[in-house]
């Protein structure tokens, strides 16, 4: 991770959970990392510890509603005007509404979409642009993706959410091709990770917390921490090594 010291990553998501421990654990390592969330708050609070604990980085709050396209635009000339631009997007935002195919809600789909493919490509396209005018050729783009996006499971509550995966596997496909096509060195990874202990179960079961914690009783889930340091793997993997896809899961429980 040497190599990335002082450089800028853009962490979506990162105020909780997954984002939250992948900002903190790059700005251990020394990176500028540009966190963005809709609660800047619970991001500020997370700088303030990085500075208190003595990491040589640094953690920059932004707040910014993703299913928003200005506010992403906005998040970016901001970054640009501020620390030149983005070296590092790791796209890791994401949600679920349990809306069923059968009878959910359009809002909640459209929710899902705006934020878990059309945020995700819009960092995407405006990363790669910030790399492309400052000629940076060594750039890396990251997609939180999830084991979803490579198999359906019989939950009805997460078929839309997996479908919105399914496109992430697509889309880090597609962009490796586009960028293999410009002849750029400029990397793209997905990881995908099965059940991790965050917040996302109890959001998703919000109305049915007995379900959250029933999750977790089949497996040892990931933690959060076990994705940021497969992050750092791939970040940390020689300049002629493109590590496609990350997928992992935890194990079963005895």
């Amino acid at each position: 991770m040497e190599r990335w010291r002082g450089r800028v990553a853009l962490v979506t998501g990162a105020s909780v959970g997954i984002g939250a421990t992948i900002a903190v654990e790059l700005v251990r390592l020394g990176m500028k990392v540009m966190g963005c969330a809709r609660d800047i708050g619970k991001i500020q609070k997370l700088a303030a510890e990085c500075q208190s604990a003595g990491h040589p980085g640094v953690l920059v709050p932004f707040k910014c509603d993703l299913s928003k396209e200005e506010e992403i635009l906005a998040m970016f000339a901001a970054i640009k005007e501020q620390h030149k631009g983005v070296d590092v997007c790791i796209n890791n935002a994401g949600l679920a509404h349990p809306d069923l195919l059968l009878n959910g809600k359009t809002s909640g789909w459209k929710n899902m979409m705006d934020v878990n493919v059309l945020a995700l490509s819009i960092c995407t396209r405006e990363a790669y642009q910030s790399m492309k005018e400052r000629n940076v050729d060594d750039g890396h783009i990251i997609n939180i993706n999830s084991m979803c996006g490579h198999r359906v499971v019989p939950k009805a509550v997460l078929h839309f959410y997996t479908a919105t995966k399914y496109a992430v596997t697509a889309l880090t496909e597609g962009l490796r091709q586009e960028l293999r096509a410009e002849n750029s060195h400029i990397r793209a990874t997905c990881i995908s990770p099965g059940l991790v202990e965050t917040e996302f179960a109890f959001r998703l079961y919000s109305s049915s917390p007995d379900k959250a914690s029933g999750a977790y009783s089949a497996y040892k889930p990931l933690e959060a921490i076990d994705v940021a340091n497969a992050v750092t793997y791939v970040l940390s993997a020689p300049a002629h090594v493109q590590i496609g896809d990350v997928q992992m899961q935890g194990t079963e429980q005895a």
